[in-house]
């Protein structure tokens, strides 16, 4: 239980008994500055509005009913209300004794809700480009802390297989000689081939239309050629994903395909709860609760009036399934924001349509665009998209060109893995550290930095502190003797304990930036203190010594682990 958790609960029972309304929130939050002490009680104010009270007379029977003998030394009153805490260091000392139990991952399953996690899914007709990158990281980062925290996840990588791009692509397949033993090295240049073949030939054309009925009749030739696509499309995405360091594997798999037997019973069962009606021959849902400014409502056609079916039908199965045979309690989609209007379709159809059973969560989780410095979408020099493995590729090698300008003792295979380390975490740490629902600007200068909230500073944070166990010739510290003295070790103490805070902030929020800015902070906390305090000179006492080695411990732990849940790796030596 985290420290801000402790004195919500006994502020709440100390308004309790000074006869505030239940409803009235403590409102605690940490001090920004240490005169105020460190924590304040901000809700007061707001309870003696209601209660049409004096607030500084308010705050004072509150005091007085407060029961924090053991974790506060000091309560103060301040301005219109506030009430300072300030902490015993005896209780900041035993708080942080427990600390590393909290950093232990749950027991999985130990929270019994499975939650969905949807993210990913790249279109299989083109390589992985940068626009997969932010679906890819901030869900796999979600998927990663809800584990950790012991809830049921399910990873669904939605890629896209289906729909009438593949039957141009499987008619193309066929044009290849040797086509049972090609490879796809270039699966942009193949699908831009393929375009250009439907756009200028009509008998193309037509013959990747049949195709297109062909392959969801489940002919016997087209699934082969359209398999074989497809098992060499997920090899590419699986070799990015690993490069990456996402946890998607190919188990995780579940893409429009898998859904395709069900879509005639999702439209039937659509008809028959009245939500889908005919109209011109398609099948379409009317929404009135999302209807526009003039009073039209929004619009979604299931089926087309030829009998196929569309992704938005699909989607709806895919919601369906997940609710009601997987039994899922939080659906959380990680979608670009262009997206938000077919996502606010979906969750009303299902609920409309009894899909979505009560107390199920339907989240979608937009998240804004990678922007080159010109303002505009990120691209390449002359104006094409940016492919991913392209990308990473240049990350390792602007990190390894870095590195070799600093002076190290490191072989050239460590150094060739620190590169790696360095650039993947920087290509990542500089997306997840900017809020999710913004655009950023994609700058390597800025990214590759060791200096401010990136990712190589803080890697380099933690080499600091494991050399300073290698310069004592030990692997570890004893927490036991931790004993906070120091201003300096106070604060790194009370960033310290805030992490299981940020872990369940970031769970229920779905915003990474809150664990890079608190990791960014406690690193700097870090250095301060290890500017401030020294810890291996001969002038140092023993119990000194030991107690600041146990601070370096804790710090190390709490870094690698936030690092870690934001898949981005630490390194021993840099």
């Amino acid at each position: 239980m985290s420290i801000k958790t402790i004195l919500e609960q006994r502020f709440a029972a100390a308004m309790l008994k000074a006869g505030i309304d239940a409803s009235c929130p403590p409102a605690i939050a940490r001090s920004k500055q240490p005169r105020f002490g460190d924590f304040q009680a901000n809700g007061m104010m707001g309870a003696a509005k209601k209660m049409q009270s004096p607030p500084r007379e308010l705050a004072a029977q509150v005091i007085e009913q407060l029961e924090l003998e053991g974790i506060a030394g000091k309560t103060e009153i301040a301005g219109p209300g506030f009430i300072n805490i300030f902490l015993e260091p005896a209780f900041l000392n035993s708080q942080l004794a427990t600390l590393p139990g909290g950093l232990q991952a749950a027991a999985p399953g130990s929270r019994q809700e499975l939650i969905v996690v949807d993210y990913s899914a790249p279109n299989l007709a083109k390589e992985m480009h940068v626009g997969h990158l932010r679906s890819t990281i901030i869900g796999d980062v979600l998927a990663r802390v809800l584990e950790f925290q012991g809830y049921e996840v399910l990873r669904q990588n939605h890629m896209g297989d289906w729909g009438t791009q593949f039957g141009m692509l499987i008619a193309e397949l066929e044009r290849i000689e040797d086509a049972e033993n090609m490879v796809l090295s270039d699966l942009e240049t193949f699908y831009q081939r393929s375009k250009t073949h439907f756009d200028n030939d009509p008998e193309f054309a037509a013959k990747a239309r049949e195709y297109v009925v062909r392959l969801q009749s489940g002919d016997q030739h087209c699934v082969s050629l359209w398999q074989k696509f497809i098992d060499v499309s997920v090899d590419h995405s699986q070799d990015i994903y690993d490069a990456l360091g996402v946890t998607l594997t190919r188990e995780h798999i579940k893409p429009e395909s898998a859904y395709n037997d069900m879509l005639a019973d999702t439209v039937a069962k659509l008809e028959q709860r009245g939500i889908a009606v005919d109209d011109n021959g398609a099948k379409v849902v009317f929404l009135d609760e999302l209807a526009n400014k003039d009073g039209k409502p929004s619009a979604v056609i299931i089926q087309k009036s030829g009998g196929g079916f569309l992704y938005s039908t699909t989607d709806i199965a895919a919601l369906d399934f997940r609710c009601n045979t997987l039994g899922a309690k939080r659906l959380m989609y990680f979608i670009d924001a262009r997206q938000s209007l077919h996502m606010k379709q979906l969750f009303a159809i299902g609920r409309k349509a009894g899909m979505v059973p009560d107390g199920v969560s339907l989240e979608h989780h937009a998240f804004g665009t990678m922007m080159g410095k010109d303002g505009k979408p990120f691209k390449t020099r002359t104006g094409g998209t940016v492919k991913l493995a392209n990308l990473l590729s240049e990350a390792v090698e602007r990190a390894a060109e870095l590195l070799s300008q600093r002076d190290s003792e490191l072989s050239e295979q460590q150094r060739q893995e620190v590169a790696r380390k360095v650039g993947i975490g920087a290509i990542k740490y500089a997306d997840l550290s900017i809020t999710r629902t913004n655009d950023y600007v994609f700058d390597w200068d800025a990214m590759l930095s060791f200096e401010g909230n990136t990712a190589p500073y803080l890697q380099y944070a933690y080499t600091r502190i494991r050399s300073v166990f290698r310069k004592a010739d030990c692997a570890s510290a004893d927490i036991s003797a931790l004993r906070i003295v120091e201003a300096s070790e106070h604060e790194l103490g009370l960033l310290l304990l805030q992490f299981p805070e940020i872990i369940d902030q970031l769970a229920a929020d779905a915003f990474p930036h809150v664990l890079c800015t608190y990791l960014y902070e406690l690193a700097s906390a870090f250095m301060t203190f290890y500017e401030a305090c020294p810890i291996l000179k001969d002038d140092v006492d023993s119990d000194t010594r030991a107690s600041r080695m146990a601070l370096c411990e804790l710090s190390g732990q709490v870094l690698q682990r936030g690092l870690d849940l934001l898949g981005i790796e630490v390194m021993e030596y840099m």
